[in-house]
């Protein structure tokens, strides 16, 4: 009789309970927008961080209660970004952005400074007297940007961070660890142009550091017709929202330093080069002397 007692008083014990905590989580439940988990399902998945957020249910919770734009999901891509804005009720940027090294430094352009033989990071390179290389604003080009793309978009070409096109999500890693800041995430787009330096030293002392450097003579300035370049701090750097991707500044540039790295058409603006001295005629060589043979007499 005590244990059927017992049975009994534990079933109904349970039964109360089980009733307590249904009530409570229907009278204390958080409500979650149900946009959150479409957003989150649209994503990629990757859990990268490109976006700025510690994962993707981060980053759509940002989108739903924040209004965070829905184009920061670089390995989703613009699919992604057009799932996402339909589901906010918005409209998504038809731009790709993908990552750009603004210097060409290598080794035929930019000399080192010294032996460089301390710990193979850019970090640790730049942060002795600049770097290794003559200009202290060029790619250090020990693969710190390498070594973080989860997408193998980057490489080390000649002493200078490569970027593939093909491979390359945007998603701003690169650009994040590099020391010297030379990465940018270009949103002008493929028909867009950037200028390739970062040098911001005048002109003569950044022609002694590296051959393609921009001498802020201010050419592409007065060429644009939008208003859309200026040197500022040393260097040229365009507004892309006034920029029209016309080219011209491109075409002036003296030190061919502007030019469209994402250009998908095979035969982007090319600089203007004036046609080479026709060469000298050759000599004209002396004509050989016949001499003439002594006539013989017939017997």
């Amino acid at each position: 009789m005590n244990i059927v007692s017992a049975v009994i008083l534990c079933t109904i014990v349970g039964a109360v309970g089980a009733i307590v905590l249904v009530a409570a989580s229907k009278f204390m439940a958080v409500e979650e927008d149900p946009r959150i988990e479409e957003v989150t399902n649209c994503l990629a998945g990757a859990n990268c961080g490109g976006c700025g957020y510690a994962g993707c249910a981060d980053y759509a919770k940002a989108v739903v209660m924040d209004g965070v734009p829905c184009d920061k999901c670089a390995p989703g891509g613009p699919k992604a970004a057009a799932a996402i804005a339909k589901i906010m009720g918005g409209t998504a940027s038809a731009v790709e952005k993908k990552a750009v090294v603004q210097c060409q430094g290598n080794s035929e352009h930019c000399k080192p400074a010294y032996d460089y033989k301390g710990i193979q990071t850019c970090a640790a390179a730049a942060a002795l007297y600049g770097g290794p290389k003559t200009c202290s604003f060029a790619c250090v080009g020990l693969g710190d940007c390498t070594k973080v793309c989860k997408f193998d978009a980057i490489h080390i070409v000649d002493g200078v961070a490569k970027v593939d096109k093909d491979k390359c999500t945007g998603c701003g890693a690169c650009a994040n660890i590099c020391p010297k800041q030379v990465i940018m995430i270009d949103v002008g787009g493929p028909r867009k142009p950037v200028v390739m330096c970062s040098n911001k030293d005048k002109g003569p002392v950044a022609m002694k550091a590296c051959t393609t450097s921009c001498i802020a003579c201010g050419m592409c300035e007065r060429t644009c017709k939008f208003d859309a370049i200026h040197v500022v701090d040393g260097v040229a750097r365009i507004d892309y929202d006034k920029c029209k991707g016309c080219g011209m500044c491109a075409q002036k540039c003296p030190k061919h330093i502007i030019l469209f790295p994402l250009k998908d058409d095979p035969n982007p603006p090319k600089p203007v080069v004036k046609p080479a001295a026709p060469a000298a005629a050759p000599a004209a060589k002396p004509e050989a002397k016949v001499e003439a043979k002594p006539e013989t007499k017939a017997e």
